[in-house]
């Protein structure tokens, strides 16, 4: 267990903030994306396509990963779930117009499904194998998403973190420290660097924007309420831990992501929430 928890998000003010000197201070726990550039101690991910992404990427063979309702099935229902009652012709017709992504099988015997099944747009299928020109707006784009998984892998599902409770289905911010704070019995700091919350302009704020599985960079903000919400029940259920928002200016530099979050006033008042600017973060760990 540790005492202190880097809980990294992905809003784009952590950017010059070098992971790897936070290493020797405490453990990291980091969200989606992250992967791609770094490798935290643990990994939560909460949205379907960006979870198959990272288990198909191989990443949970030796990396621990919690996935929201991420439940395992037999092989032999594979075809009933993704192609029921689809003749073959009906199947390659609904493979070429409906997204289906999964990784090989081999001889894995279990997979994960999220997402539409093929199955589920027969009416549409059967009428493009009638020879039909359906338009593209009538084309469900949601995907189907399978992971074959591996029997020696490192995924959890959060339905599983505290036996008898259920997910608490949160974004995966506040879901990654949830995991941090239910691991970590004697923790006594949680700094969250990256968790920006709002936007210093009019558009998406996070480092992997216009990326697979991401938000268009030119759409606007994600509203910050749930973000907020959630982050002030963790701090509630854990009065002990001292809470420490990295802001680039702390709570002075007149701009959206550094400034004070009035809901967790109370917080502050009693001393178990903090904000540091970079300058501080430095100083304590020489990471910019």
């Amino acid at each position: 267990m540790a005492e202190r928890i880097f809980c990294i998000g992905n809003g784009e003010s952590r950017s010059p903030v070098d992971l790897i000197k936070l290493k020797p201070h405490g453990k990291i726990y980091g969200c989606n994306g992250l992967y791609r550039d770094f490798t935290p101690d643990v990994l939560t991910s909460v949205d379907g396509p960006m979870m198959h992404e990272i288990y198909q990427s191989g990443y949970a063979d030796k990396n621990e990963l919690w996935l929201r309702d991420w439940n395992a099935v037999p092989g032999m229902t594979y075809s009933s779930v993704v192609f029921a009652g689809l003749s073959q012709e009906e199947i390659e017709i609904g493979k070429k117009n409906f997204k289906l992504n999964e990784n090989k099988r081999g001889d894995r015997q279990m997979y994960v499904f999220h997402g539409s099944s093929i199955s589920g747009q027969v009416g549409l299928i059967r009428r493009m194998a009638s020879g039909e020109q359906i338009e593209k707006k009538q084309i469900n784009h949601t995907g189907c998403y399978v992971s074959w998984q591996n029997p020696d892998d490192k995924v959890n599902s959060l339905s599983d973190l505290i036996p008898g409770k259920p997910d608490r289905g949160w974004a995966c911010g506040a879901t990654s420290a949830w995991v941090a704070l239910t691991q970590n019995k004697d923790l006594k700091e949680l700094i969250m660097i990256g968790h920006d919350l709002k936007s210093n302009t009019d558009n998406i704020n996070n480092m992997y924007k216009s990326t697979d599985n991401y938000g268009d960079g030119r759409n606007k903000p994600i509203p910050h309420v749930n973000w907020v919400t959630q982050w002030n029940t963790l701090m509630g259920e854990f009065p002990k831990v001292k809470f420490i928002k990295v802001n680039p200016d702390g709570i002075r530099g007149n701009t959206p992501v550094s400034s004070n979050m009035e809901e967790w006033n109370t917080h502050a008042t009693k001393g178990t929430l903090e904000y540091w600017n970079y300058e501080k973060l430095n100083e304590s760990f020489n990471c910019i």
